[in-house]
């Protein structure tokens, strides 16, 4: 009896023994493993910041007070040349799947189960584009259903922590709610792509006896107080960090702020330097906003010092398109980007380039930048390269590519002869430069886009030409016909969906079929 009481206790210690070195493993494997806030902005322009993204500062530079992005970009390095969609939802959808637009058929703007936010048209019959989204789960229609970001670092032991804008998945869908999309948390995020109101005296456009779509959920503990959108998501951010910082886990924070969208609301905290520079109203309250994202930017960077995590931690800043200046802005509309042209909706530069800064302590060599042109679904491959998953099964083809060579200073391991491609076979509504039906693709400095109305090709040395001016399509016809065909050829390959003409109730040709006729 004793030798078997020996042996219980020897097996018990042992057993004791095994699972506490296995957690204290565990422990170390999560541990080692970076942080990760992916920091994004809803509709910043390029140069919607004082940091200049281009050879020389600008007007709009100097515009703009922004000292927390200056802040990031010293710490880490700028991308000059970095791209999203023209339009919203396609670009989260992008960066959650790893996909092109083309491929995941999420191609404009998403808020209703199983309706179109097309605009009409007389002459194109746009196609039936995935409307609702994307979806976790099979079966559910007119979804992209693919592999969520969130949940493969959440299988891998990140604490994953959505705040602000969502605009993943329509209402109804399980898409509408990130935490079926592996966000361990969900503050403020639904199915809609900008708030009713941004002040919490306000309640965020809550009602209590009528709701209304765009109302912010969530953030009741701010109702009836005076603090801006911007300032709520921010504090509940960093609490839950907190939280997380305590369990021991790494965390993902999703940081994705719906300023600068619209509706254009003044935050008081930074508006009235912007009206004694006698900016016009409406620009001056959007000026605040940019500023007040900027203030999150530097209280989530201050908070990282402070529990000395910053070393550990790599951000990454991005916009989801181009700046608005269609319409709702003050002054002279489709000028609020320049030297690029257009903005927001448009296939044109100031339509989906992007300020972008990554920040890694000891990684990342401060205060550099590259030219190595990056698109929005290279963010899903990187992310998880950063967080050290090197295998991973997803039931969806990834488009991006890991942009960690370029972040390591090797450009060259990073295949920037590859083109990069735009879809839109839809209609946004607004009208400008650019803004309209179509395709394009960047391939080394060159541009080709294609519009599908007008059946109309143009093309832009951007290198050159970085304003879009001077459309070489009539004199540089081997270039014209190559960019052509590499679009063609993509599209073809994935069956991108393309709009039908009303009158001959075919399919619009492709681009190369543009130059035969």
């Amino acid at each position: 009896m004793k030798f078997l009481k020996k042996m219980k206790n020897k097996i018990i210690l042992l057993v004791a023994s095994v699972l506490f070195l296995t957690a204290c493993s565990s422990r170390k494997e999560t541990v080692d493993k970076p942080n990760i806030v992916l920091f994004l902005v809803d509709d910043m322009g390029w140069q919607d910041t004082s940091v200049p993204f281009w050879d020389r500062k600008t007007p709009f530079n100097n515009r703009y007070h922004t000292p927390n992005m200056e802040r990031l970009a010293k710490q880490g390095m700028k991308f000059t040349q970095a791209y999203a969609t023209p339009v919203c939802s396609p670009t989260r959808i992008s960066l959650i799947t790893g996909m092109n637009a083309a491929r995941h058929r999420v191609t404009n703007w998403t808020l209703e189960k199983n309706a179109s936010n097309d605009a009409k048209d007389n002459e194109l019959q746009f196609p039936q584009w995935n409307v609702n989204g994307i979806s976790p789960v099979q079966g559910i229609e007119n979804t992209i259903y693919a592999t969520p970001l969130p949940e493969i670092l959440k299988r891998r032991g990140y604490s994953t922590i959505h705040v602000g804008k969502a605009h993943f998945g329509a209402m109804g869908t399980p898409g509408e709610d990130p935490e079926n999309l592996g966000f361990d948390i969900n503050i403020a995020g639904h199915a809609a792509g900008a708030p009713k109101s941004y002040l919490g005296s306000e309640n965020f456009g809550n009602d209590k006896s009528n709701k209304e779509i765009w109302a912010v959920p969530g953030l009741n503990k701010y109702y009836g107080k005076d603090i801006f959108l911007t300032e709520a998501l921010t504090e509940e951010a960093i609490k839950a960090v907190d939280k997380s910082i305590k369990s021991k886990n790494p965390f993902f924070l999703y940081m994705s702020h719906y300023a600068v969208h619209t509706p254009i609301y003044g935050d008081k905290r930074f508006l009235q330097k912007y009206l004694d520079a006698d900016l016009d109203q409406t620009e001056a309250k959007y000026a605040s906003m940019v500023e007040g994202v900027d203030k999150s930017l530097g209280d989530i960077m201050d908070y990282l010092d402070e529990k000395n995590i910053a070393d550990n931690t790599i951000i990454l800043f991005m916009s989801d398109n181009g700046g608005l200046s269609a319409h709702a802005r003050g002054g002279e509309p489709h000028t609020h980007n320049k030297p690029l042209a257009s903005g927001k909706g448009s296939f044109y530069e100031g339509g989906i380039r992007k300020p972008m800064i990554v920040k890694w302590s000891k990684k990342v060599q401060p205060a550099t930048s590259t030219d190595s042109y990056v698109i929005i679904e290279d963010f899903f491959p990187t992310i998880l390269e950063i967080a050290g998953v090197k295998s991973f099964k997803t039931v969806q083809h990834i488009d991006g590519q890991s942009f960690l060579p370029i972040l390591n200073s090797q450009p060259k391991k990073n295949k920037q002869s590859r083109p990069l491609f735009w879809h839109y076979p839809n209609k946004w509504g607004a009208h400008g430069p650019g803004i309209g039906t179509g395709s394009a693709v960047r391939l080394g400095d060159w541009k080709l886009i294609y519009f599908h109305k007008t059946r109309t090709l143009e093309l832009y040395n951007i290198k050159e030409d970085i304003q879009e001016s001077d459309n070489l399509a009539t004199t540089r016809k081997g270039k014209l016909e190559e960019l052509a065909t590499v679009l063609t050829d993509y599209l073809k390959s994935i069956d991108a969906q393309m709009p039908l003409d009303k009158f001959t109730r075919k399919q619009v040709p492709y681009p190369n079929e543009i130059i035969v006729n």
